[in-house]
């Protein structure tokens, strides 16, 4: 007689999805410590914002070089192309430009850490996704994660505040402006699972990952260069520095860590338990900027309220996978 436990191939894909998440976070955390040095230089978030993506565009059309998977990209973009221009400047535009603004006013830790939430985020936008399109039944919010992502913000927000106390009690509190960047944060922390979702909604499996990703950066360059024009407009010009450290943010972040994650997203899609799980990994950058700015730029290290921020954050992001992995939650 078989039992209830749940046949290992449906536990393989979220174990998968979890890990490439979590390593993904590991790279997307060099946009925060990266991006806050460039602004420390003199480099504008114009720049670091878009140079990243016109770094990414021929590296990802190389990737797709081998055997002409860019023309599925290609005929999918033809067949619906203002979904993909919507979507791609949603997801790829407002996200990293508003990333890089807020990563302007203030240190990594914030930016990355006030980053988080999109774990809630990605939560709260399952109802505007369809569980069965031709029954016209919308996903419903899974409070088991709703739950422990709030967990996973708590823990965010204690890293803050011991992160906050300690810079005030050295006599280097963040700027109060600083506090201005949370609000497009917070807008970026929407517009980057929105237009993923919605990707993954119009492609389907017509299209993997790597085309994905390249069909949404395609898409986004009229952003871009409209961006990049006002700068040139303006007179503001890159340096050297800045357009090596952007492709480095390009290669890690922009290459690496949105091909893992959207690879961990697409193993999972159909289950929005495990989605939310796939996109809690993120508070993993959190840990990663933190001790990136500590151990490369030599930030302050973390006082003992942050070290509990970020022990919650760790016992948050292994609770939401024991949440999916158990029988299926409630929604709302």
């Amino acid at each position: 007689m078989k039992g209830t436990r749940p046949p290992a191939s449906t536990e393989a894909p979220l174990l998968k999805a979890f890990s490439l998440g979590l390593l993904s976070s590991l790279f997307f955390a060099f946009t925060f410590v990266l991006n806050r040095e460039m602004e420390t230089q003199g480099g504008h978030w114009i720049w670091s914002s878009s140079l990243r993506f016109y770094f990414m565009l021929p590296l990802l059309w190389l990737i797709l070089l081998r055997g002409g998977k860019y023309r599925r990209v290609f005929a999918s973009i033809r067949k619906d192309p203002l979904p993909w221009l919507l979507w791609s400047t949603v997801g790829f535009g407002v996200f990293y430009s508003f990333i890089c603004i807020a990563a302007s006013g203030g240190p990594s830790w914030l930016t990355a850490s006030a980053w988080q939430l999109t774990i809630v985020a990605g939560v709260l936008l399952s109802p505007l996704f369809y569980a069965d399109r031709a029954l016209g039944i919308r996903q419903g919010i899974p409070l088991g994660q709703l739950l422990v992502s709030a967990l996973v913000l708590a823990g965010v927000f204690t890293v803050q505040a011991g992160m906050g106390a300690g810079a005030a009690g050295d006599g280097g509190a963040a700027d109060p402006a600083a506090y201005l960047g949370l609000f497009f944060v917070v807008v970026a922390a929407f517009a980057y699972p929105l237009g993923n979702r919605k990707m993954m909604e119009l492609v389907g499996s017509s299209l993997g990952t790597a085309e994905r990703v390249f069909g949404m950066t395609l898409c986004s360059m009229p952003f871009w260069g409209i961006l990049s024009l006002s700068g040139i407009a303006l007179g503001i010009v890159p340096g050297r520095t800045q357009v090596l450290q952007t492709l480095v943010v390009a290669l890690s972040s922009g290459i690496v860590a949105t091909l893992l994650f959207f690879k961990a997203t697409t193993l999972v899609k159909s289950d929005v338990r495990k989605l939310a799980v796939v996109e809690s990994t993120q508070a993993g950058e959190v840990v990663f900027s933190l001790l990136g700015g500590v151990l490369v730029f030599g930030d302050r290290s973390p006082s003992a309220l942050a070290m509990a921020g970020l022990a919650i954050v760790i016992v948050g992001i292994i609770s939401n996978a024991a949440v999916a992995a158990a029988k299926p939650a409630r929604s709302g």
